[in-house]
């Protein structure tokens, strides 16, 4: 007779199974397993046991939701810059495009204890490489909570894949002693709330197109996103959520250019509210009263600098318009090259883009 060797852990799993209906014994669970496995018709069924408790996110509302949206800040960030926006629970954040193409990268954190951050690594295990609307942003083990809901998302081009560009990437790879980056972005909008570099975490890249080879291997590939493209991120917990416009206009991140993006602070109205899942919460999700080692080293409340005024290097960025001489062989080069899906009429787009790619790749 075939044995079957179990950890309690998998045996209370089994258990729970049986205790559910769904089979008179173990045998007979085995069975089952095995009938729809080699029909390839495996049954979906519910969890037989649903622990934790619904977790009541609205009674932190602040506002009483209304059949329309409130605006309650506006803000053009600028090509090189970062903003860090206090976005409270059933607040909406809106990150829009302004001319198309330009990737965003983000960190949040929570207001009250910036050690919960949003955890790239835990939503990208929960919703793949390229969530979007109707998914969630989740924060660090082991806290574990659903900290945004993505309301909308108009684009479908977000990833979670790559890290955030560098100084030290562009100095490694291409000499710049000075170079728009995202960390460094981040880094200087988060002082504004008294964090350091070392607060500054993998980022959900927005508007941002990636995939992944056959080989293993990850890919940023050119974006098409239009002028009216947002992001729309509901607040499930007081957050400080921190964009930036990408600074890679060596890549093809953004299509070879620097663009502004602009935010928009919402209340939610009641409609948006009522899209968020049922969320719960559970025992493991746990809090520095549940550490061995309760005792945190330093503050952990976040409050605005006062004082502080921004530093962003390389700002306002400088664009130099070069005159350049076309031979026929030249044009008729260019005509065959030149990505009309992506740049259209725009001639100079085209070039900068057929220049800049070469360069990498002869390069790199």
């Amino acid at each position: 007779m075939p044995t079957l060797t179990l950890t309690d852990q998998q045996k209370e799993l089994l258990d729970a199974s049986l205790q559910a209906g769904e089979a008179e014994d173990l045998s007979a669970l085995v069975q089952l397993a095995l009938i729809e496995s080699a029909t390839q018709q495996v049954v979906r069924r519910a969890l037989p046991v649903q622990r934790g408790g619904i977790r009541e996110w609205r009674s932190n509302v602040g506002f009483a939701a209304g059949a329309d949206r409130v605006i309650r800040a506006e803000h053009r960030l600028e090509p090189g810059t970062g903003k860090a926006v206090e976005l409270r629970a059933g607040q909406v954040l809106r990150i829009a495009q302004v001319e198309g193409n330009q990737c965003a990268d983000l960190n949040v954190f929570n207001l009250a204890d910036y050690r919960e951050f949003m955890h790239v690594g835990r939503t990208r295990t929960l919703h793949g490489i390229h969530p979007g609307q109707g998914d969630l942003l989740w924060s660090a083990p082991p806290r574990e909570r659903a900290m945004l809901f993505i309301l909308a998302d108009t684009a479908g081009l977000n990833d979670t894949l790559f890290p955030r560009c560098s100084a030290n990437m562009y100095e490694s790879m291409f000499g710049f002693a000075e170079h728009t980056n995202c960390a460094d972005m981040q880094a200087e909008a988060q002082r504004e709330y008294g964090l350091t570099p070392d607060d500054v975490h993998d980022s959900f890249n927005l508007f941002m197109g990636t995939r992944v080879n056959a080989d293993g291997t990850c890919e940023v590939v050119r974006q098409q996103t239009a002028v009216d493209d947002y992001v729309e991120l509901l607040a499930l917990m007081d957050l400080l959520v921190v964009p930036n416009v990408c600074g890679n206009d060596i890549f093809s991140t953004s299509n070879y250019a620097l663009r502004p993006l602009d935010l928009t602070v919402f209340d939610a109205a009641a409609s948006d509210l009522d899209r968020v899942p049922v969320l719960r919460e559970y025992s493991t999700q746990r809090t520095p009263a549940d550490f061995a080692q309760p005792v945190i080293r330093g503050e952990r409340s976040l409050r605005r600098d006062s004082d502080y005024v921004a530093r962003f290097p390389r700002t306002p960025i400088q664009l130099h318009r070069v005159p350049v001489e076309f031979s026929e062989l030249d044009a008729a080069h260019f005509a065959q090259l030149r990505r009309t899906d992506l740049y259209g009429a725009d001639d100079d787009a085209a070039l900068r883009d057929i220049l800049l790619s070469w360069w990498v790749g002869s390069h790199a």
